[in-house]
């Protein structure tokens, strides 16, 4: 009777032990630039210092920039939506809807412009974009300036960080200088690539890669290098006729019309609805676009065209393109409010 009892024990013991050991996330130090990307190219006067970072992470929660007090940068780009937002078109002041969906935030340091249509050079200026936007913040920088003011202890951190006062150099360097901090490159595809660990992916996500990569899809043309991205400005064959111009409303050249800037995909499982618009709401409709070759327009990307994707196929892109979530990123401690 004891070698019953004996054996009774150690199966309790055991069955208590989990079968895999969870691995914890690694968290990356502040700035850290992850393997496989470059370094990032600070602008003169705004080089990276953490009392810069405090202070412009505190601006990018705060209400305060917005006229009514009631939305921050935040807003719109959550963290665990991978500083993006979920819904088509983001609420702004007085509960007017944007006209354009939120991007992610997501390694933006890199981005060489902003905007849909390109037309913003850097972080810094980009930040004045939704401030004066009528259906964003629809404020003015000089009377946040003139708001800011009031607070001792942001006069305190201006002083610390720019040595001066507040000012819009100071709240727009700022900003700029935490969103710079937002580096995602920690994903399941990240550790397969970047860190050769060959179990990261499962075959069908291995397939949807090569997939990805192949001439097949053509999906890697635009959609290439660290960040998914080639900064390109394409049409896709969303529509026959846009309503929004894009890259035309800055050029006013035609063959602009209805150009878009290609969007990084990284943490692509976190940001739908997905396209300049927000109309597509899943990533299995999102690649029944691409298979259908898209509507015709004069300015369609070349490689746009019908696929010929079997159900399998289809199912393993989109395996794919969840391995470019980031859990790290999104749960970071740091970056929350």
């Amino acid at each position: 009777m004891k070698w019953f009892y004996a054996i009774l024990v150690l199966l309790i013991f055991t069955s208590c032990q989990p079968d895999d050991e969870v691995k914890p996330l690694y968290r990356p130090a502040l700035m850290e630039v992850p393997k496989g990307f470059p370094e990032i190219d600070f602008p003169e006067g705004n080089e990276f210092t953490k009392s810069r970072w405090d202070l412009g992470k505190r601006l990018f929660y705060d209400p305060v920039l917005s006229r009514d007090n009631s939305l921050s940068c935040a807003s719109c780009h959550s963290p665990e939506l991978a500083f993006s937002d979920d819904t088509a078109f983001s609420i702004g002041s007085e509960g007017r809807l944007g006209t354009r969906n939120s991007p992610t935030l997501a390694n933006v340091a890199y981005h060489p412009y902003l905007t849909r249509e390109g037309g913003v050079p850097t972080l810094e200026m980009q930040v004045l974009v939704p401030i004066q936007e009528h259906n964003e913040f629809d404020f003015n920088i000089v009377l946040i300036t003139e708001r800011l003011r009031t607070d001792s202890s942001y006069q305190l951190m201006a002083k610390e960080a720019y040595d001066r006062e507040v000012d819009p150099f100071v709240i727009t360097r700022a900003i700029a200088c935490f969103e710079r901090s937002l580096l995602s490159g920690y994903s399941p595809f990240d550790q397969y690539k970047y860190h050769e660990d060959q179990s990261a992916l499962s075959p069908s996500e291995i397939n949807g890669m090569k997939l990805f990569f192949s001439a097949k899809t053509n999906c890697s043309k635009c959609h290439d290098n660290f960040n998914f991205t080639n900064y390109e400005f394409e049409n896709n064959g969303l529509y026959e006729i846009y309503e929004d111009e894009g890259k035309f409303r800055l050029s006013g050249e035609e063959s602009d019309r209805a150009l878009f800037k290609v969007p990084s995909l990284r943490n692509i499982e976190l940001t739908a609805p997905y396209m300049h618009d927000g109309s597509i709401s899943t990533l299995e409709e999102v690649i029944e676009h691409y298979q259908s070759g898209g509507k015709p327009h004069q300015n369609k990307s070349a490689y746009i065209k019908p696929l010929d994707l079997s159900e399998t196929e289809k199912s393993d892109l989109v395996q794919f393109l969840k391995t470019l979530t980031d859990d790290t990123f999104i749960s970071n401690p740091m970056f929350a409010q």
